[in-house]
């Protein structure tokens, strides 16, 4: 089983002016096998740490003015090298508590509104899980998917549990079927699945039959009644 370890450092930074705290954060996580270094301001990650492709990656949108971070990814790299060594140091110290563990929570929608034959994007959310790792794998119509598929960086929530997304690539086809499969130490037997079906509604006719049948009947009636006082004046 991996041993994980975690340094989280929050500043608070207070305006005089406007009354207002904002929170800059650090984030460092490291274990055997998982490598995590970000940086955040107000609950946004702004920066990590990308350790396969061996550099910084800054996360603010364009029209943000994003901040560079020279040397982020040089300090990330010192930071786990620190993290390994003070989780070694606590596993002595404390000699191998029982490890806290809370299963995810998963759920599966699409980016956008669906149509037929118009690419979008499947979102796999997995929230409330603790520690990290988790696992995640697609699969279309029972086969596994391995292409266009992308994964977040773990986020904390404020209870102290993470959450991440992973993202698929796909054109919706009638009657296809994906699903997002989740492991994580802390699951029992089967993993955690959701499925998600391409189901596009047609328009329903219902309504515009219902108007067409009101609107003859209300003719009738008018008809109806101009005849019968038609009569009526005959009559007399």
């Amino acid at each position: 089983m991996d041993l994980i370890g975690f340094v989280l450092i929050f500043t608070v930074i207070v305006s005089n002016r406007a009354q207002a705290e904002h929170r800059d954060f650090q984030f460092v996580g490291c274990s055997d096998t998982e490598k995590e270094y970000l940086m955040g301001f107000d609950g946004e990650e702004l920066f990590h740490s990308d350790f396969i492709r061996k550099e910084g990656v800054v996360t603010q949108p364009d029209f943000a003015d994003p901040i560079s971070n020279p040397g982020g990814y040089e300090n990330s790299v010192a930071q786990m090298e620190v993290c390994k060594q003070n989780l070694a140091t606590y596993i002595k110290a404390y000699n191998s508590p029982e490890e806290q563990l809370d299963p995810p929570v998963t759920s599966i929608y699409s980016e956008d509104e669906v149509v037929l034959d118009v690419k979008n994007t499947l979102i796999c959310h997995v929230t409330g899980f603790f520690p990290p790792p988790v696992n995640v794998s697609w699969t279309k119509n029972n086969e596994i998917v391995t292409e266009d598929i992308s994964l977040s960086q773990y986020h904390r929530n404020s209870d102290g549990t993470f959450n991440m997304f992973s993202a698929l690539k796909f054109t919706p086809a009638e009657g296809d079927i994906y699903s997002c499969t989740v492991n994580h130490r802390s699951i029992q037997g089967q993993p955690n699945t959701k499925t998600w079906e391409v189901d596009t509604e047609l328009p329903s006719v219902g309504p515009a039959v219902f108007c067409g049948v009101g609107l003859v009947l209300g003719l009738l009636g008018v008809a109806a009644g101009t005849f019968f006082l038609i009569k009526g004046n005959n009559c007399n």
